[in-house]
């Protein structure tokens, strides 16, 4: 089923929110650390957001803004704000729909099944793996790090896919290179090197360092 993610700091409008949708069996969680919503974000990987405008630390249109950078999920303001002003500055930032507070659950849970249904009809869902703030995106194989974002080639996507879905793991040098070329052809050892070199070049570029870490005669990790 679909993941809700609420940005809401009201901690009761949250809980009765993440009630009432897990009984339409949506699979919600709420944000806790509101200084680090695209990380959260990023880990959950949901297929909505339900944003409130007034949060700790950084309001709803910050972290909108943060959010499209990696991703173009929906996202639904939630807000007692609900002047013109504001609604234009939701849609502007990147905002899908704007609902006024208070609002009728029911009401609610139909313009979300309403944005589901168009959003992923036609398309996949949304897939980010997250780590230490590195966000890697399946869908459209970009890598992003503190609002900065890189388009990734072939190979360079599935050495970080690899890598990142086994984080904590050192993958073998074999094992990486049957991904990369998913062959049993001979492929020149040293290619493997080049590539991960180039790779890590680039991160470099957007502030990533040190993430991949060599294991001499074994393989690579991400820690």
């Amino acid at each position: 089923m679909y993941r809700i993610y609420i940005v809401e700091d009201d901690a009761t409008i949250a809980r009765t929110l993440k009630e009432h949708l897990e009984k339409w069996d949506y699979t919600v969680q709420c944000a806790k650390d509101f200084r680090n919503i695209t990380e959260e974000f990023a880990r959950f990987s949901p297929e909505l957001v339900l944003m409130d405008i007034l949060l700790p630390f950084y309001n709803g249109y910050h972290w909108c803004t943060e959010i499209r950078k990696i991703s173009k999920v929906p996202i639904l303001f939630l807000s007692s704000a609900g002047d013109n002003m504001n609604i234009v500055m939701a849609m502007n930032m990147g905002g899908d729909d704007f609902v006024e507070k208070p609002f009728d659950l029911n009401v609610l849970t139909a313009k979300i099944q309403a944005m589901l249904r168009r959003a992923y009809s036609f398309q996949g869902r949304v897939n980010l793996i997250e780590h230490d703030g590195v966000i890697l995106n399946l869908n459209d194989t970009c890598v992003s790090y503190e609002g900065k974002k890189l388009e990734l080639t072939k190979n360079d996507f599935r050495i970080m896919q690899v890598l990142m879905e086994n984080a904590g793991r050192i993958v073998k040098r074999d094992e990486l290179m049957q991904r990369l070329w998913e062959s049993d052809a001979f492929i020149d050892d040293n290619t493997l090197t080049v590539n991960v070199t180039r790779l890590r070049r680039k991160l470099e570029e957007i502030g990533i360092k040190d993430l991949i870490k060599t294991k001499k005669g074994s393989g690579y990790l991400i820690q």
